[in-house]
């Protein structure tokens, strides 16, 4: 699996969606993922991926890791994983 296609399923996981339920543009919004969500997301990924994202759950706004669309958490997760090999 990419890391697209892993992204994706734990963030279908989270909004109870089958994985092509959710699409590179979809936000979490309109996946129906709250900021409970958004955290459990969060530790799932670091937890697949054994990195840790710069995400601040008190101040999402404020946090260097965008989370404005699904396509925008797998570029950041990409880099991540990037920057650890």
């Amino acid at each position: 699996m990419s890391i697209s296609d892993k992204v994706i399923a734990i963030i279908a996981e989270q909004a109870v969606l089958e994985p092509t339920d959710v699409t590179m543009d979809s936000t979490l919004d309109s996946l129906g993922i709250d900021s409970l969500g958004l955290v459990e997301s969060i530790f799932a990924i670091e937890e697949e991926f054994d990195i840790s994202i710069p995400f601040n759950a008190n101040e999402p706004t404020q946090s260097d890791f965008d989370i404005s669309s699904v396509a925008a958490i797998v570029a950041g997760i990409e880099k991540l994983v990037a920057a650890k090999g």
